[in-house]
């Protein structure tokens, strides 16, 4: 998949032959195997290639990114550190502002 000016994922090349309720199906089993099963054993039931079954993995795992690049979780932390900050800079910022129109 490719990504468009607006940040829209769209398909490059041929279309796929399996649909994406089969691949989140295929994710699904392999995750119910917690291990017990290998990608190729996983591959081989439901007929597609072991390399195409770790590929949806992958991409599942990343999960929707607008960008295209899922964050780190150092990357996470430090978001979730500069948006409570944020927060409470607001809140500074509007009784600051009450307090002068008091």
């Amino acid at each position: 998949m490719d990504l468009d000016d607006s940040g829209r994922e769209v398909q490059a090349g041929r279309p796929s032959k399996y649909s994406d309720e089969f691949r989140r199906d295929a994710v699904a089993l392999y995750r119910a195997s917690e291990g017990r099963r290998t990608f190729a054993a996983v591959a081989k039931e439901i007929g597609v290639n072991r390399e195409i079954l770790r590929n949806w993995l992958r991409a599942a795992d990343a999960g929707p990114a607008s960008t295209g690049q899922a964050l780190s979780a150092d990357e996470r932390a430090e978001l979730a550190r500069l948006r409570k900050a944020e927060r409470e800079w607001q809140v500074e910022k509007e009784i600051l502002r009450r307090a002068a129109a008091y």
